[in-house]
């Protein structure tokens, strides 16, 4: 490799000489199947930048069967779905589901009228869960109920070792089928780590901030004791922590599909609007419950004086 020279007249590398006038070895002399399962080890920001290097690494950073390969192999769950990426194919697919969806209120035209949800589960980088979920986005019933997708539900699964909620990794692929237009829902890895004090079970949040104030929470549910992930589920909160709608659910996940996607250091600014929007909400939670106390206190005030004049009123007949 290291007697590589640019040819500038094809973009292509050409032989260079060595000190002693022989010809050195470049890269082009290897054969193309090795050059292309090379590629297939890179991920998706290294191959596309190979594919920049030359018009015959262009040529083989552009294969579809690469872009497959790297999509399945970080993303098991697509290999049960049909169509990935529309005309595009998987390095479209790729491009708008690996980077974390921009936080900026996008206007989307339309609605979609399915969602196919690829739901992949890891645990210390080992996949133990992969699923489809086909939801019908266009019933009224689920345009006129709380935004909710539920990927795994009571039933559950043990997995093979004891589970560590802060070990999980967790991602969400929202697809509109009739476009191929794809967005990630679920941050990697949990912002947030509970414990239901019903059952004791603990649940991994998985947060993307989408725009308009709208949060969607993947959580999962599990007995990290015995290794038993029980619910997997996707929902959407507002500014306020209340539910928000099937219909502007949607709207704010056909606005994330068509808007732009972060870039650098995307995890981190993605975990510091949920810090933002969980600091919010704490907040107005707060300002509430003192604003129910006053009132309370208030009730009790008055409530006190009109027994006082009760009891006065007795006193004086």
């Amino acid at each position: 490799m290291a007697g590589t020279r640019v040819d500038e007249t094809t973009g292509g590398c050409s032989p260079a000489c060595d000190h002693d006038g022989g010809i050195e070895t470049v890269i082009d002399d290897l054969p193309v199947d090795v050059l292309g399962i090379v590629l297939r080890c890179l991920d998706g920001a290294s191959l596309a930048a190979a594919g920049c290097a030359s018009a015959g690494f262009r040529e083989l950073a552009n294969d579809p069967d690469a872009w497959r390969a790297l999509c399945l192999q970080m993303w098991p769950s697509l290999r049960q779905v049909v169509s990935c990426g529309g005309d595009g194919g998987y390095r479209a697919l790729y491009a708008d589901a690996f980077p974390f969806p921009a936080a900026s209120p996008a206007v989307s035209s339309s609605l979609p009228a399915r969602l196919v949800s690829a739901v992949d589960l890891h645990h210390n980088s080992v996949c133990i869960m992969s699923r489809v979920v086909e939801t019908d986005a266009s019933s009224a019933w689920f345009l006129g109920s709380p935004f909710r997708v539920d990927a795994l539900v009571q039933e559950g699964f043990t997995s093979p070792s004891p589970v560590t909620p802060g070990d999980l990794r967790l991602s969400w692929i929202l697809i509109d089928p009739a476009t191929g237009a794809a967005v990630n829902v679920s941050s990697r890895r949990p912002v947030s780590i509970g414990r239901r004090w019903v059952t004791g079970d603990s649940v991994a949040r998985f947060t993307v901030m989408l725009g308009g104030g709208i949060a969607l929470e993947a959580a999962v549910m599990c007995d990290d004791r015995h290794g038993h992930i029980r619910e997997i589920s996707l929902c959407a909160a507002d500014a306020e922590g209340g539910g928000v709608s099937g219909q502007d659910g949607l709207a704010a996940v056909a606005a994330a599909m068509a808007s732009a996607r972060q870039r650098r250091g995307a995890e981190e600014a993605s975990r510091q609007l949920y810090e933002e929007f969980a600091k919010g909400k704490r907040e107005r939670k707060e300002r509430k419950e003192r604003r129910e106390r006053i009132v309370d206190l208030c009730c009790s005030g008055v409530g006190a004086a009109a027994f006082l004049a009760f009891l006065v009123m007795l006193t004086f007949q």
